[in-house]
């Protein structure tokens, strides 16, 4: 199924909202300068990254000894990236030179032969490309295509483009299906993004088809990643072993056409299926879409989170089995909600479903964005769906889940990974093809689009109203098609869908989530789209055992939770009615101001002193207050819960 839409790029989309302009001027003006003074090891008090001066070093700019991951550099690719994007948003000459700067000591780094880690330009030469299952070079090569494919995009510079050049040449030359090449592939994918990248900048089809080979060549031989380890005779995170490897973490126990069930490692996964699903668009591959399609289908109806969280084991930072989702000991990574964007984004583009379009929300407003603390400055590896102090993040089995967010850390995956996502925003919101533009978000905002400039204003995620403001540049008929979200009633009469005022039909319009409105546009035409925004119960189907019995409460694209903060010690003892009444009301003060909280009638068993009794708890009347999900710790360490007992 080929791609139906051109892409929209960052600098045509100017977000003017009144939530996500506050985060990304969040980002722009704290988490990037902050995260660069991190990099540049300036920020007492946090992890040490050393990741600039690893460049510096392998650039012969100074002197010492590498430090950090085998992947620090992909913190420093990231990063950059977030930059181009931001200078999309608002144009800041003094970063730009500075991020210059870095890009020129990047190309200094890079080796005669196009090669370019800094981890074995320093520490051990002699084992590059040696060790593809553990050492990440891939993955560090396929961020920096991202970070100079986006920084060219923006700016228009091409050194850092010349430079991924040089470096895809160099993979080119070593990894293939020729019989003198290596039968390799990447042991964390990323770098198939980056070629697929290169290859939408350049034009130049040897970098799809390096794409298409590390995609294809996954899970040909499952004893690949074995058989290099033996050769070797060495490994670099620990005691080296003969045993045979779990090579699902990895995705390569079978091919990706074989793959029916999403396994190991979520980022890993995701960010190989994003690939897949751009190869598919781009050639047209309904092979390569079905397969897509079938992992696609197995994540979002049996391991994926109320919350968009991804990944229900520990240990592997893993997806775990069909339905299994603990709430207080989930990984669901900060890094897997926002590559499930990514894959979602492919996936619209190749089909018009708004199911696509709602995981993007559900991700953006919920999972992805809990991964930073609201003033910027900390940031969530782990996002659970439960918190217990004393518990979380202490005990065996839960140090993973932290109750509070830290200031950074050694695996610095995640915070420059949300810089780039929220610097990007805009190129979520909209897709136009021939015949139709599609508004696939309700962010506020203005988009210069081919066949119209459309300003959208709106009071969403809090309440249920969006008006588009169009103004055409062609006298042609066109479609506007607007997604409407999954929990939208078009029959009810509340929900209206108005053109100049006047009411349109709106279940008639209605196709796989987008109503589609097609006539011959005027300056100045007006589309308003108005919903009930209502708090709503929502129940986990009965194999997710940790939910049995319980509901989680959502409001638009919101979830909710409940923190110690509003409802005091206990969380557990507190339950849902059976006939909810909830109010909403905004937040007036505090870290959450300008949030929508709600007010829920509830109710507080309370029980017996004794550990045991045979005298059943009695129901007391309480007022429970939910805030959404991803504000939650940012006023302490408390007592936390999504899925709440029903009465």
């Amino acid at each position: 199924m080929k791609k139906t839409v051109t892409e929209i790029r960052e600098s045509q989309v100017k977000i003017s909202d009144a939530f996500w302009s506050r985060i990304q001027e969040k980002v722009i003006d704290v988490v990037i300068p902050f995260q660069e003074k991190v990099l540049h090891d300036e920020v007492p008090g946090v992890e040490k990254s050393h990741a600039i001066e690893n460049f510096r070093i392998a650039a012969g700019l100074s002197q010492g000894e590498f430090y950090g991951m085998v992947f620090q550099d992909s913190d420093v690719a990231k990063w950059l990236e977030g930059v181009a994007y931001s200078l999309a948003v608002r144009p800041d000459p003094g970063l730009e030179a500075r991020t210059d700067g870095i890009i020129e000591i990047i190309e200094k780094a890079q080796q005669p032969d196009g090669y370019l880690d800094t981890y074995f330009i320093i520490k051990e030469p002699e084992h590059r490309w040696q060790n593809l299952h553990e050492c990440h070079e891939l993955y560090c090569a396929g961020h920096m295509m991202e970070a100079a494919a986006a920084y060219y995009r923006v700016t228009g510079k091409d050194r850092l483009l010349h430079v991924v050049e040089r470096l895809a040449d160099h993979i080119i030359g070593r990894f293939g299906p020729e019989e003198e090449k290596e039968h390799g592939f990447p042991g964390h994918q990323e770098v198939e993004i980056g070629l697929l990248k290169l290859y939408h900048i350049t034009g130049k089809e040897k970098y799809k088809d390096m794409a298409r080979y590390f995609l294809e060549e996954r899970g040909k031989n499952p004893d690949y990643f074995y058989e290099e380890k033996i050769k070797r005779g060495w490994s670099h995170w620990g005691q080296y072993s003969t045993e045979k490897l779990d090579v699902s973490y990895n995705q390569a126990h079978q091919t990706i056409y074989e793959q029916k069930e999403a396994v190991g490692h979520a980022v890993r996964a995701l960010y190989m299926y994003t690939a897949m699903a751009d190869l598919a668009g781009t050639d047209g591959d309904d092979r390569l879409y079905k397969a897509c399609r079938t992992l696609w289908d197995n994540i979002v109806n049996q391991k994926l989170y109320i919350t968009g969280g991804i990944g229900g084991d520990s240990e592997g930072e893993a997806f775990a089995g069909n339905y299994e989702l603990p709430n207080d000991m989930a990984y669901a990574e900060t890094c897997a909600s926002i590559a499930m964007i990514f894959f979602a984004h492919h996936m619209l583009e190749m089909d018009m479903d708004g199911a696509y379009a709602d995981i993007i929300e559900k991700e953006l407003y919920n999972s992805t964005i809990s991964g930073m603390q609201m003033d910027g400055k900390q940031y969530f590896y782990v996002n659970p769906l439960e918190c217990e102090p004393g518990v979380s993040g202490r005990l065996f089995g839960y140090r993973h889940a932290l109750p509070t967010r830290p200031g950074w850390y050694a695996c610095a995956c995640c915070p420059p990974n949300l810089i780039r996502l929220i610097t990007s925003l805009g190129k979520y919101c909209f897709s136009e093809s021939d015949s139709t533009i599609y508004s696939h978000l309700m962010i506020g905002q203005k988009a210069e689009l081919g066949k119209a400039d459309i300003r959208v204003e709106t009071s969403y995620p809090w309440e249920g109203k969006t008006e588009y403001f169009i103004m055409p540049k062609t006298k042609e008929e066109f479609t506007l098609a607007v997604h409407i979200p999954y929990y939208v009633d078009v029959n009810r009469r509340e929900t209206s869908l108005t053109v100049n005022g006047e009411e349109m039909n709106l279940p008639e319009l209605v196709k796989k989530g987008y109503a589609y409105i097609t006539r011959k546009w005027e300056k100045g035409d007006t589309l308003c789209l108005q919903f009930p925004m209502e708090a709503r119960k929502v129940y986990a189907n009965q194999h997710v055992r940790e939910d049995a019995g319980c509901v989680a409460i959502l409001r638009g694209p919101m979830v909710y939770c409940l923190e110690g903060a509003d409802n005091g010690e206990l969380i557990q003892s507190l339950r849902i009615p059976k006939e909810m009444r909830a109010v909403p009301y905004t937040c007036e003060e505090g870290i959450l101001k300008g949030n929508t909280l709600l007010k829920i009638d509830g109710f507080r068993m309370v029980g017996s002193e004794e550990l045991y009794s045979e005298k059943p708890p009695v129901k007391e009347k309480t007022v429970l207050t939910a805030i959404p999900y991803y504000a939650w710790t940012n006023r302490g360490e408390n007592q936390m819960r999504v899925w709440i007992q029903e009465e």
